[in-house]
């Protein structure tokens, strides 16, 4: 049986305290991705990146909406968005697990 696929919008913590948004379909891929410098040109050079918010959503156009309705939202509002229960239980399920599988 195939598993079925995700589509994730997430928030990186910067090492500069700045966040990057942005939707993926495999998100400890797309981590491993950015903390190696093979991600987006925004976060080269950041690292290392932290996994703060995490939101699954039922198709890659939601995800997609999502994450640009997201890099709208203020440094505050950000703030509060992963402090919500649902993210923080996304965000620890994904980082409990080693990234190097």
């Amino acid at each position: 049986m195939k598993e079925e696929i995700k589509n994730y919008t997430y928030m990186l913590l910067c090492a500069d305290g700045t966040y990057y948004t942005g939707w993926t379909n495999q998100i400890r891929k797309r981590i491993r991705a950015h903390n190696s410098g093979k991600g987006a040109k925004y976060t080269k050079g950041r690292g290392p990146l932290k996994l703060v918010y995490l939101e699954i959503s039922d198709t890659k156009e939601a995800a997609m909406k999502r994450e640009a309705a997201i890099k709208k939202l203020t440094r505050r509002e950000k703030e509060a968005l992963i402090q919500t229960e649902e993210s923080l239980a996304l965000v620890r399920q994904v980082t409990e697990i080693p990234f190097d599988n």
